[in-house]
């Protein structure tokens, strides 16, 4: 008996156009924590201008915004990077025809739980620096 090779089904524009969806998400996300992190990172410098606005003497240093935001900036980037590839491997798997796959959430749980983190450690910082300068 001829057994004829099992014929996979060609993925639908559908298909196609949600991957591009969950890019264009993923982008978005790493441009807002890029913009974010960027934010962050001048809260330092506008934290020393608004002191030397009120004349103090001793300007100090608010080093740490900036390594919370360069944290946040890389993550951003890490997530872009990340996005070009799972969306360059799901459309080599849409065009061979493999559309039963499971991906698992862990990249979208990891980065939830990071920005939890830095935001609870950026919430800790602000609240030292406001006690700090209040002193």
């Amino acid at each position: 008996m001829d057994r004829q090779p099992e014929m996979r089904q060609k993925a639908a524009l559908s298909d196609y156009l949600a991957a591009e969806r969950t890019l264009l998400a993923w982008i978005r996300t790493g441009l807002a924590l890029m913009g974010f992190g960027f934010v962050v990172a001048r809260f330092g410098l506008f934290l020393q201008e608004l002191e030397v606005a009120q004349h103090s003497l001793s300007p100090r240093s608010y080093g740490l915004s900036l390594w919370f935001g360069t944290a946040l900036i890389a993550v951003g980037v890490i997530v872009n990077v990340f996005a070009g590839w799972h969306h360059a491997r799901l459309v080599r798997e849409l065009d061979r025809g493999e559309t039963a796959h499971s991906r698992s959430s862990s990249q979208a749980i990891a980065i939830a739980f990071f920005l939890a983190l830095v935001g609870l450690a950026m919430a800790i910082y602000l609240v030292s620096v406001r006690s700090f300068t209040r002193s």
